[in-house]
């Protein structure tokens, strides 16, 4: 806390941002796992490359803070802002792509069920898995909440943090 107190207002808005873009990248990703360890959802394979922008953002952000809290070079942290920002754009990409596919308004790729069903125990293993695990579809959403689907609902979370990351990295030091 003290390393926000005694920062300068330029870099206590790096490192606010930095933080809180951190915790949110983290809590969205972990949001998707708990959907499918948790709730049971399989993700698809358009669903896990989405998660990719968050595994590498929230450790970016991460980094950002250090820098932001240890004095360094304030275009060092305003950088990596700017590429967690367009981690987030690029994750905006994917699921308005994939929200796209779920609402026909474009073809998804041809492979999308072809995601590894969860492994159990008992002597067929996967075998006995085959009749009670039904591959996701990259074009039927599983889930929606207040109309969206959990890519949708992303497309927006992704947006939003763009806007943030990009408006820390434009605040001057």
């Amino acid at each position: 806390m003290t390393a926000i107190a005694s920062a300068t207002p330029s870099s206590r808005t790096h490192l606010v941002t930095a933080a809180f873009l951190m915790v949110a990248m983290a809590v969205t990703v972990g949001g998707a796992l708990g959907f499918q360890y948790i709730g049971g959802y399989i993700p698809c394979k358009l669903c896990y490359e989405q998660r990719i922008p968050y595994y590498l953002g929230a450790p970016l952000m991460a980094v950002a803070l250090l820098s932001a809290a240890l004095g360094g070079p304030n275009w060092l942290t305003r950088l990596l802002l700017l590429a967690g920002g367009l981690l987030m754009v690029y994750s905006l990409y994917l699921g308005v792509h994939h929200a796209g596919i779920e609402w026909g308004w474009w073809a998804g790729p041809t492979d999308c069920g072809m995601v590894e069903a969860p492994a159990s125990g008992g002597s067929g293993g996967i075998l006995d898995q085959i009749d009670k695990v039904v591959p996701p579809s990259c074009d039927k959403a599983a889930l929606r909440i207040l109309g969206l689907s959990l890519a949708g609902w992303n497309a927006i979370a992704s947006l939003v943090l763009a806007v943030i990351a990009f408006r820390g990295a434009k605040a001057k030091g």
